[in-house]
C-alpha cells in the first residue's frame, strides 16, 4: 500500500507543480487583456489574434487546472447533502462519484480529444479568423487537462482507500491556498 500512496503523492506533485504554473499564465492573460482593451478603445485597433490569445489563455488556464483544483478540494460538490455526514461516509461518498462518474468522463472525453488534438498539430489547423493563430496549442490542452484530472480522480481514490484503511488522515478537509 506504500507504494499506491507514494503514487497518489507523485500525482500530487505533479498536479500541484502545473498549478503554480498557471497562475503565472493567469497573470500573462490578465495583462494581454487589459492591454488588447486599453488599445482597442484608446486607438480604435483591433487583432483577431490577440482576442484568440485571450481565449487561449483561457483554456490553458482552466484545463490544466482542473487537476490541481480537485487536488485542493475544490471542485464544485454537493456539500449540502454530504456535510451532514461524517468523514468515513463522505469518503465513501467520494470514492463511489469519483468511479461513477468522475473517472469515465474525464477517460473517455480524454480518450475522444486525443484525435482532434493530433489532427490539428498534423494538419497546421489555423483560425478561420482573419490574422487567427494556430489551432492545436489550444486543443492539445483538452487531452492534456482530462489527463491530469483523470490522474488525480486516482490521486483522490487512494488517498480515500488509505483513509478508510487508518493509513492516512481526513483528506476531504480543504486546503489552504498557496
Amino acid at each position: 500500500m506504500s507504494a499506491i500512496i507514494f503514487l497518489s503523492r507523485c500525482i500530487d506533485q505533479l498536479n500541484e507543480r502545473v498549478g503554480k504554473a498557471v497562475y503565472w499564465l493567469l497573470l500573462i492573460a490578465v495583462i494581454v487583456c487589459t492591454v488588447n482593451a486599453l488599445v482597442r478603445y484608446s486607438l480604435d485597433m483591433s487583432s483577431n489574434a490577440w482576442l484568440e490569445l485571450q481565449w487561449y489563455l483561457f483554456s490553458g488556464i482552466f484545463l490544466p487546472a482542473a487537476g490541481y483544483t480537485l487536488l485542493r478540494n475544490e471542485h464544485i460538490r454537493i456539500d449540502v447533502v454530504s456535510g451532514r455526514f461524517g468523514p468515513r461516509a463522505r469518503a465513501w461518498i467520494d470514492i463511489v462519484g469519483t468511479i461513477v462518474f468522475l473517472l469515465p468522463v474525464t477517460v473517455i472525453v480524454f480518450w475522444l480529444s486525443l484525435p482532434i488534438a493530433w489532427d490539428s498539430f498534423a494538419n497546421t489547423e489555423m483560425s478561420s479568423n482573419a490574422g487567427g493563430l494556430l489551432r492545436w496549442p489550444v486543443k492539445i490542452m483538452i487531452p492534456i487537462g482530462f489527463l491530469l484530472l483523470s490522474l488525480q480522480g486516482v490521486s483522490e481514490l487512494i488517498k480515500r482507500a488509505a483513509f478508510l484503511g487508518g493509513m492516512l488522515p481526513d483528506p476531504g478537509e480543504r486546503r489552504g491556498h498557496a
